[in-house]
């Protein structure tokens, strides 16, 4: 049985949304797994039903890495809870760990105690954009790595492919390499560089412009991850002010309210599309083990999908088929 190991207090909004999320998950779950939260045991134990006792299991500890300290801090407090949590996957004692708390910390806990796949330089944040075609396109990096040499981005093209196929379901994955143009003469120099580099790779189809992120024409962007998070916060902020855009207009009109509630099918599955809860976490891709780092506003639904990502990884091959391609690219 899969073994999940969830920072139970690293979210904004304290324990309760994560107790909750976790508890959903079990219910629902395609795959069956043991829950190990980690926190303190006096805040957990009364959000637990009873039933759910020889399902989860809790690690108590006290302390917590807020989101105001410095992502260094965590590799010294050794009995915070997302150090406990990323150190139960170092041991074998958990599958996955799924932590909506400091996303800097759990990114450096789980690179360095967790450590890096073989062959892989530096793991790579990922992250999923709604398409036009009702799919989704996977981005990476956005923002484990804010200076990055052309190698790197073909690691991430490499890592991107196998998430897609291997967790996503996509049998020939497209990759793109974002740039400010289609042209191979585009972009900046490491851009240009590890273009000609990505050309050894049968997924590769060129690079896109930042629109192609959501047509639906590539599975997979890449770039790196001062770009990578430039664009996650910029579509995040156009999600939520076209949203608000809507709301302000629709209640300006007695046409519009009508058409509105004529519109409501449309309009429920437009959230879908753009809510970060329908994602649950970002995955952290090239490390030894699965870790996904989730919305620190993360409510019980983000909770749950995080939960269910870390399922799908873990149940995966996606680490054995990473290790593989980037060996046989270095040495074709």
């Amino acid at each position: 049985m899969l073994r999940i190991a969830i920072d139970a207090m690293g979210g904004d909004f304290g324990p309760r949304p994560i107790v909750e999320g976790t508890i959903q998950a079990l219910h629902s779950a395609k795959k069956e797994f043991h829950a190990l939260l980690i926190g303190d045991e006096d805040q957990l134990q009364p959000l637990i039903p009873s039933y759910l006792k020889d399902r989860i299991t809790i690690i108590n500890t006290q302390d917590c890495i807020q989101m105001e300290e410095s992502a260094t801090d965590a590799l010294k407090r050794k009995d915070s809870s997302i150090y406990q949590a990323v150190d139960l996957v170092r041991e074998g004692k958990a599958d996955a760990v799924v932590s909506a708390g400091h996303s800097g910390a759990t990114m450096s806990l789980a690179t360095l105690r967790i450590g890096r796949l073989k062959g892989v330089s530096r793991p790579a944040i990922a992250t999923l954009m709604p398409t036009l075609n009702a799919k989704h396109a996977l981005v990476l990096d956005v923002g484990a790595n804010v200076d990055c040499k052309s190698d790197h981005l073909v690691q991430f093209a490499i890592m991107g492919e196998a998430y897609a196929k291997d967790v996503m379901g996509i049998k020939n994955p497209k990759v793109g390499l974002l740039s400010n143009g289609e042209e191979s003469s585009k972009g900046n120099e490491i851009t240009k560089e590890a273009h000609k580099k990505l050309l050894k790779l049968d997924s590769f189809v060129g690079n896109i412009e930042g629109n192609n992120i959501f047509d639906g024409s590539v599975d997979v962007i890449v770039c790196d991850g001062f770009i990578g998070n430039i664009v996650l916060k910029t579509s995040e902020g156009v999600a939520d002010s076209i949203t608000k855009i809507i709301r302000h207009n629709i209640k300006r009109s007695p046409v519009a309210i009508a058409g509105a509630v004529l519109m409501r099918k449309v309009f429920k599955i437009l959230k879908k599309q753009v809510d970060y809860a329908e994602y649950g976490g970002a995955p952290l891709i090239g490390i030894k083990g699965c870790a996904i780092i989730s919305h620190g506003k993360s409510n019980s639904k983000a909770i749950k999908n995080a939960v269910f990502q870390a399922i799908a990884f873990s149940d995966s091959s996606i680490n054995t088929h990473i290790e593989t391609q980037i060996e046989r690219y270095q040495k074709g």
